[in-house]
């Protein structure tokens, strides 16, 4: 059974997902990736949906990235949704963050498949220590990361 269940909207989004796929990978966290379209097949999301036991979705999505609203209107369970960039990236932003009361979906920056596996481990954290104390490393060894980029950057430029 895997704890995130991964929804492309299409095939195309597959490099977003990756990015999540990655992430959840790294933590030792389990997860799916599906392609179900929340327009060309409404049917098969709520069937997806209702039929995992997925404790987070991640719902891809570009153009009018119906499909993390589709997710949410199937459960109750938390779900982030990816806009994915295109010839026009504020209908996929908009249509991911502007929905309506009472179905929320949580939304990450265009293609932030990254950022949508590290929500969906925050959430997962809430009820799990060991995914917890892997993302407080993570942020520690970030918070490092920029320190020795602040000291190389400190050597390479002198006034």
């Amino acid at each position: 059974m895997p704890r995130v269940l991964i929804v492309l909207g299409s095939k195309s989004d597959a490099p977003v997902a990756k990015k999540a796929s990655d992430v959840l990978k790294e933590f030792g966290v389990s997860s799916q990736t599906v392609v179900a379209s929340a327009h060309r097949t409404p049917d098969r999301v709520r069937e997806l949906v209702a039929g995992s036991d997925a404790e987070v979705f991640i719902a891809i999505a570009g153009l009018s990235a119906a499909l993390p609203g589709a997710v949410a209107a199937a459960t109750v369970r938390p779900v982030i949704g990816v806009p994915v960039s295109g010839k026009v990236n504020l209908d996929s932003i908009l249509s991911i963050v502007q929905m309506p009361s009472g179905i929320p979906v949580a939304g990450v920056g265009l293609d932030r498949g990254d950022n949508a596996a590290l929500l969906a481990l925050q959430i997962l954290g809430l009820k799990d220590e060991g995914i917890m104390g892997r993302l407080e490393k993570h942020r520690r060894d970030m918070a490092e990361a920029v320190e020795r980029d602040s000291e190389e950057v400190g050597k390479d430029v002198q006034c």
